[in-house]
């Protein structure tokens, strides 16, 4: 293996139940390449930059000898890389910072298994693989878990009683890692420092809010899973657990969990489609009514993380559907006029970074979503952290 010391670069993963997204980044967070190893269990196809080749994978070891060999054909062995860097979607009530991957952090990875089993397993496949197929290449963990941890008891704990809630039944929240970049490189964006108060959407297929004070969340929508909080592409969002029982009931547990996480959402007020572009460009009556559901609970909600706060001083947008789709933008912000929101019609149009008039009491602002840079940032600081 060669010199550590000649080795500059991060490989950040996000492994899948289906795919293993990658990304490349330098000492300096610059994004070198992206690529996607997708469709493991069968027919696949490997894609670098641009380049998309047909393969197979069988299993995510082979995906990830795929990634391998494909990184090396750009001149990237892994000898190259510092560190893989992971994504992990949960840390539970342990891991509530990013961690080097040790024997101890991967059984704490496993007992949270049971919390997030559509995705931890799958994180652990790629650590435990990328382990045996690249011996010596330090391993780091980032948990989109980890940034809700600042959250007070009051707001994590569910009314139930104490043995049920140490089984883990509590509130966890989601999208951390998104948030806690947009709270790293927004000062720099806007050229000013953090706001107090900020109130902070991720919009995409995934959606949620977050209360962010002082840089830390007091509050999000999200709860024990990604299922809770606002309407989504294909999630329910808040529903009460009595009709959830009624459900599973009548239809079995199997059933229920499919329609709750992949037919409900704006897919099942529109009659089909989840991708707001598709809904917004179909204009029916159903797709309306689906972006009106999305626009009402996604302000209704901010209400209740505005009182956490004690007020707001700021909005941002991250995500896909933040990011991009303006006129969603505009009603959320508009209807935050109350508070004196004022929206700049022009800037929201042109998705550009300030949102807000020049009369505004409250700042609005788009913040580009940098998940897997923050991914890599973190495990350029634990390398440079120097051992306690």
């Amino acid at each position: 293996m060669s010199d550590p010391a000649d080795s500059d670069l991060i490989l950040v993963l996000n492994a899948g139940s289906s795919s293993i997204k990658l990304a490349v980044f330098d000492s300096d967070l610059t994004e070198t390449l992206t690529g996607i190893a997708d469709g493991i269990g069968g027919a696949g196809h490997l894609k670098l930059d641009s380049v998309k080749t047909a393969q197979s994978f069988p299993d995510h070891e082979s995906a990830l000898q795929a990634v391998l060999a494909g990184l090396e054909a750009n001149g990237l062995h892994f000898t190259r890389f510092r560190a893989a860097a992971h994504r992990v979607v949960h840390g539970g009530t342990e891991l509530t910072e990013p961690a080097l991957v040790t024997p101890e952090v991967i059984a704490a990875i496993d007992r949270c298994s049971a919390l997030a089993p559509l995705h931890n397993p799958h994180n652990l496949a790629a650590i435990k693989t990328l382990a045996r197929l690249a011996s010596g290449l330090a391993q780091t963990a980032t948990f989109d878990t980890a940034f809700h941890a600042a959250n007070p008891e009051v707001a994590a704990r569910y009314a139930v009683p104490t043995g049920i809630e140490a089984r883990g039944i509590r509130r966890y929240g989601f999208h951390g890692t998104s948030y806690a970049s947009l709270v790293r490189h927004m000062p720099d964006l806007i050229g000013a420092v953090l706001p107090t108060r900020l109130l902070a959407f991720h919009l995409g297929n995934g959606a949620s809010v977050c209360a962010i004070r002082d840089g830390q969340s007091v509050a999000t929508t999200m709860g024990y899973s990604p299922l809770g909080g606002l309407t989504m592409g294909t999630r329910t969002g808040e529903i009460d657990g009595n009709a959830l029982l009624r459900l599973a009931e009548e239809d079995g547990i199997a059933a229920t969990h499919h329609l709750l996480n992949k037919e409900s959402g704006l897919r099942g007020l529109s009659g089909g489609l989840s991708d707001m572009r598709a809904l917004m460009e179909a204009d029916t009556p159903e797709t309306r009514f689906a972006i009106d559901h999305f626009c009402y609970w996604a302000i209704r909600h901010a209400g209740s993380l505005i009182a956490a706060m004690q007020g707001v001083d700021a909005v941002a947008f991250t995500g896909g559907i933040g990011e991009n789709a303006g006129p969603i933008r505009a009603r959320i912000f508009r209807g935050l006029a109350w508070l004196g929101a004022q929206l700049d019609e022009e800037a929201n149009t042109r998705s550009e970074t300030r949102l807000h008039s020049k009369g505004s009491t409250i700042t609005g602002w788009i913040v580009p979503a940098q998940e897997e840079r923050m991914i890599a940032a973190d495990a350029l600081h634990l390398l440079n952290v120097p051992p306690p």
